[in-house]
């Protein structure tokens, strides 16, 4: 992945996305952790449905809860709870965090050593861990072609895990991270691991939260982590034989706390968009419901699906002047905006393409009035007039120039203020156009060439321009109907009217 440059592929996962795929990761490890908390040895689930697999297990299983293990977890959550607290809320005046953890791994295993609770109340204990390295080998390569899918959703899903954390901690902390840098990480330490029969390696959830809380901000806690791994593995590993496994799933659950917490952030996430409130509820739920690789595929599914329902129903608005500015806005949503006579300014805020032209072409149709049957003589005098045909006697229903309050005056007037005589598109808002929107543009430019409208573009970027040029679109819109801003558009079409009403004649018919 690495090789091939596949980091981008984090640019799919958004903040919704991350915060609820860790949320609903870390929901599946609380739960994992309850038959340990309890003191039931119950098989581990796997599969959908994982959690309620899990919580109906436990709960058959719940009068056999072992009291001993019981009043181990409440004991440890009474004491970790409080630490994590203080070490959260006074960061900034403790020069060294409290190590709870290790207090309560070093009492817990002295505990059980000194009581015999592993054999006097049948206490879970970790047992007996091998000392030395394995011997290194190569894998059993021929069994690849077997688990050669789970290997592809184990590398996509420990992927995701490790970038949505790095992700999360890089926005809480203010640094950035390089998505291939990460790939080229998790690489050589799966290929090193994989001569040593290890698991396939990923940053966790509770071990990067324990590390984050203890003070960890460089490669330098790693690298001491790894070193008391080591040891633990090379010298010390026999004497953690008698620590519960309790006290491991308390480490583990009050490690999460804040992950969980992350519920609280949902009501400002409503207020902000609800797009990304869709995203994050699907996303999660899918992770709880179904299992973290699926949930993962169906939250970045949905989430651009939610991207392509943006483009193909973005909103095409009319703009108005504001007054006394050349700053032009919706006018539904500004009341202080004005339209100016005879024009109508449509912004269309999305690309055009092969999704959404059959929306576009509605909804630009609705704005100029083009789905209504208006094909009357008195617009096609009106187009010949602005259009600077050569015409001695023109028959309008009025022509004498309007004053308009507010800044207005000097705009065309038709004299009809429901009827447009020329249409400006703002461009500025449309990235990009494909062949079937250059089509679909050339399409409405003649429809507005018989309807008698003069339609102009204003501020369309380079990649637009070129698009539409190589279409055709020159052959039914002159270069002085393409703009660089609406002003402009708006002050050419101010002067062309000015100009004709002065040089033509007008009768009254």
């Amino acid at each position: 992945m690495f090789v091939v440059q596949l980091g981008f592929l984090a640019t799919y996962l958004s903040e919704p996305i991350i915060k609820a795929f860790t949320n609903g990761a870390a929901l599946h490890v609380l739960v994992s952790q309850l038959p340990s908390l309890l003191g039931l040895p119950l098989p581990r689930c796997t599969g959908s449905f994982t959690i309620f697999k899990t919580l109906a297990s436990v709960a058959q299983a719940l009068p056999r809860t072992n009291m001993t293990e019981l009043l181990i977890s409440a004991l440890c959550l009474a004491l970790l709870v409080p630490i994590k607290e203080i070490n959260t809320r006074f960061r900034s005046k403790l020069r060294t965090p409290i190590p709870g953890e290790i207090v309560v791994v070093l009492a817990a295993t002295g505990v059980c050593f000194a009581s015999s609770l592993d054999t006097r109340y049948d206490v879970q204990v970790v047992g007996h861990l091998p000392a030395g390295f394995p011997q290194p080998r190569l894998p059993a390569l021929q069994l690849l072609p077997q688990v050669l899918g789970d290997t592809v959703a184990v590398a996509f899903v420990a992927y995701a895990v490790s970038v949505s954390l790095a992700m999360i901690y890089a926005e809480k902390h203010g640094y950035t991270i390089n998505p291939n840098q990460e790939l080229l990480a998790h690489g050589v330490s799966n290929l090193v691991s994989s001569l040593f029969t290890c698991f396939p390696s990923s940053a966790t959830l509770a071990t990067t939260n324990i590390l984050e809380s203890a003070g960890g901000h460089t490669q330098l806690a790693g690298f001491f982590s790894g070193a008391v791994v080591l040891m633990v593995l090379m010298w010390l590993g026999p004497l953690f034989h008698y620590l519960p496994k309790a006290v491991l799933a308390c480490i583990n659950v009050t490690s999460l706390r804040q992950m969980v917490l992350q519920f609280w952030d949902l009501p400002e996430l409503w207020r902000i968009s609800r797009i990304d409130f869709a995203v994050w509820v699907v996303t999660w739920l899918a992770v709880v419901v179904l299992n973290v690789d699926v949930g993962l595929a169906v939250g970045v599914v949905f989430s651009m699906m939610t991207v392509l329902y943006r483009t193909q129903r973005a909103e095409c608005m009319v703009l108005g002047k504001a007054a006394n500015t050349e700053i032009y806005r919706p006018v539904q949503r500004y009341s202080k905006c004005f339209e100016i006579p005879g024009v109508t300014i449509v912004a269309y805020h999305a690309p055009i393409y092969y999704g959404n032209c059959g929306f576009f072409r509605e909804a630009l149709s609705r704005q100029l009035g083009l789905s209504r049957p208006e094909g009357s003589r008195g617009k096609k005098a009106v187009w010949a007039l602005e259009s600077g045909a050569k015409m001695s006697i023109s028959t309008v229903e009025t022509c004498v120039p309007s004053s308009v309050p507010d800044g207005r005056a000097g705009c065309p007037s038709s004299g009809t203020t429901g009827r447009t005589q020329a249409a400006i598109l703002d461009c500025s808002g449309i990235a990009f156009v494909d062949s079937a929107g250059a089509r679909l543009l050339i399409q409405m430019c003649m429809g507005c060439q018989k309807a008698g409208i003069r339609m102009n573009l204003a501020a369309c970027n380079g990649e637009v321009l070129e698009t539409l040029t190589s279409s055709g679109l020159g052959q039914h819109l002159s270069p002085q109907q393409v703009f660089v801003t609406v002003q402009d558009a708006i002050a050419c079409i101010t002067q062309t009217a000015e100009k004709v009403a002065e040089k033509n004649l007008a009768i009254w018919v």
